[in-house]
Order: C-alpha cells, then sequence, then structure tokens
C-alpha cells in the first residue's frame, strides 16, 4: 500500500510484436514502417520513343541534387542526391527515385513523379531481384 492508501498496480506489460524481416513493433510503435520503395523512370515514353533531349536524366537527377540525408560527408555537395539518381538500364537513360525523397520534401517526390506523368514516361515501381544493370 502506499502512504495515500491506494493499491499499487502493476505495469501493464507491453506488448510486442516481431514484424517478418525482425523489425521489432511494440505499443509505442504498433507497425514498423515498411522500406521506401524505389521507382525507376525510363527515358522512353508509352509511345515507345526515345525521350529528348538525351540529358534529362542528368538534368532532373541535378535538379533534385541538394535534397540529402542530413550526414552527407565531405564533398557531398558536388553529386546527386542518393534519393534520385541517373543510371542506365538494359541500354535505356533512367533515373531511380527513392520515395525516402518524400521524408525530406513532399513536394520533390511530387515534382519527379508529375514529371514522368507529363512526359508519358515509362515509370515501374523496383522490386527486390530486379536487374538494374
Amino acid at each position: 500500500m502506499s502512504l495515500t492508501g491506494a493499491v499499487p498496480h502493476a505495469a501493464a506489460p507491453s506488448r510486442i510484436r516481431v514484424a517478418p524481416g525482425g523489425v521489432v513493433a511494440s505499443a509505442a510503435n504498433p507497425m514498423p514502417a515498411a522500406p521506401p520503395r524505389l521507382f525507376k523512370i525510363q527515358g522512353i515514353t508509352r509511345d515507345g520513343k526515345a525521350f529528348r533531349p538525351s540529358d534529362w536524366a542528368e538534368r532532373l537527377a541535378g535538379a533534385l541534387s541538394s535534397f540529402r540525408p542530413a550526414v552527407a560527408g565531405i564533398g557531398a555537395h558536388i553529386g546527386y542526391s542518393p534519393y534520385c539518381v541517373p543510371r542506365v538500364v538494359g541500354g535505356v537513360k533512367c533515373v531511380i527515385v527513392n520515395e525516402a525523397l518524400r521524408a525530406l520534401e513532399p513536394m520533390a517526390l511530387d515534382f519527379v513523379m508529375n514529371f514522368a506523368r507529363d512526359n508519358n514516361l515509362v515509370t515501374s515501381e523496383i522490386t527486390p531481384g530486379d536487374d538494374l544493370k
């Protein structure tokens, strides 16, 4: 008994669950965050034509180069953001976009995805095991 006469109660047991992949969920964090998705924007229109100008991927990634993690390291201002990177996949110029960009600036991700939509570019979600060579 406490000094006030109330009977102390036992702390409620915490409910902890382990999600697939070993990510822990608890009462404070009921569902673990899903890993951010990756999107591939190809330099081909839905009509099958090559998108122009030929340096579109570098220009788009360059426009988003300032959106980067806080701990980017020495010289990080010189390169592309890790969230929006130009690549050549299967001989086609592409931009790989990480959904984590939304956490830094929601309008930045919207800008990239709207660019792809407005220019009728082929866009797909990258799934684990996709070949990006």
